[in-house]
């Protein structure tokens, strides 16, 4: 069958304006993600206190949706990475409901110290490319605020340290009590031994890594490469702690999300401080 030029031209017509409309839908349906991607983390920060809304326009201080706990619990609620399994409904629903309890709402407080930076980095060490991770928290000046490095975590700098604690009784040396009267000379058998130095270094001894970087890079040791990831740990809640890292996936739960949350005791916050600082 032969098409006449009418028909023919009514059949292109629907074909440009079905793959049309399908190109609009897909416009449409990027810019709501554009617009829900939290995209910075001053972002977070504005959207977790319920001040700024979806689209991404801040609310006025005497707009009713500003800082409302109703419109927080909602938009925090978005805020999680969703496909995260690992947190517990009963614990989020929990925090949602201590964030925005109407007569003691809790806010994040971007100058409220109390949170800091995990950096990931690559370094060239010694002609070797090797991870690098920076901590650094942001320090208030007399004007204004800067990040600062407060610690280093890289593996050949953790090498090259011993737990004197966990070595067996048998094994620990020490210098004895009256090694004055001697004055200290035994201290040739410490160093010429291969005596581990932790076990004669003070009880509260850490190995102070940040101090061996700047050393080591200063000595040319240490050439900068790369940022490969950054992830931020919340303390600054009373009771809380949660992780915000970043998310790149085309869906509306991307961009900085809350991606680990636990109800901890101030006993707990230490011990989690001392995991993320790798110091066990």
């Amino acid at each position: 069958m032969r098409l006449k030029p009418r028909g023919l031209l009514l059949i292109l017509l629907f074909i440009k304006t079905a793959v049309s409309a399908q190109f609009i839908d897909n416009i449409v349906e990027d810019e709501s993600m554009l617009y829900a991607h939290t995209k910075q983390v001053n972002q977070f920060f504005r959207r977790f206190n319920g001040e700024e809304n979806r689209y991404g326009n801040r609310f006025a201080i005497n707009d009713s949706l500003y800082r409302n706990p109703s419109y927080r619990k909602q938009f925090i609620e978005v805020l999680f990475d969703s496909e995260n399994p690992n947190i517990n409904p009963e614990v989020k629903k929990e925090f949602l409901d201590h964030c925005t309890y109407s007569f003691d709402q809790k806010f994040l407080d971007f100058h409220g110290g109390s949170y800091f930076a995990e950096v990931k980095t690559t370094f060239n060490y010694k002609g070797e490319q090797k991870e690098c991770i920076l901590f650094l928290k942001l320090q208030e000046e007399k004007i204004g605020s800067k990040w600062v490095i407060t610690n280093v975590v890289f593996e050949p700098f953790l090498k090259q340290f011993i737990n004197a604690e966990k070595l067996p009784d048998e094994d620990k040396k020490f210098l004895h009590p009256l090694s004055h009267e001697l004055d200290f000379m035994n201290l040739i058998k410490v160093f010429t031994s291969k005596a581990i130095l932790e076990q004669f270094a003070e009880k509260d001894y850490k190995p102070d890594f940040l101090t061996l970087f700047i050393y080591e890079f200063r000595n040319s040791n240490l050439e900068f490469l790369t940022v490969k990831d950054v992830k931020f740990h919340f303390f600054q809640l009373d009771g809380w702690y949660f992780e915000l890292a970043r998310f790149n996936r085309k869906s509306n739960n991307s961009g900085w999300l809350i991606s680990n949350l636990l109800k901890i005791t101030k006993e707990d916050q230490e011990v989690l401080k001392s995991l993320i600082f790798r110091e066990n």
